[in-house]
């Protein structure tokens, strides 16, 4: 979800993968991973992608919250349940 989000951003913004790398001091192979999926954005990376994007961060973050309960439980067979209960217990 966030790394769609983040090329999403870019493409509408016209800024080269290996440019926002540079905004963000990292390099560019690390970047391409993270908006893949395969490796996972940092919380300070996000509040800079907002804003250079000049975007919500609440929105990025709260992608970037559901990325991550979704990694933790995605193979786990009571998902749901979890989920529910975990729901249940925050409100």
């Amino acid at each position: 979800m966030i790394g769609e989000k983040i090329r999403e951003l870019r493409e509408v913004n016209n800024v080269l993968l290996r440019q926002l790398a540079a905004q963000l001091d990292m390099d560019t192979a690390l970047l391409s991973k993270m908006e893949r999926g395969d490796r996972a954005f940092r919380k300070e990376d996000l509040l800079k992608i907002a804003s250079i994007f000049k975007v919500s961060d609440r929105e990025l973050l709260t992608l970037w919250l559901a990325d991550r309960v979704i990694r933790t439980i995605e193979a786990e067979s009571n998902q749901k349940e979890a989920l529910e209960l975990a729901l249940r217990t925050i409100k």
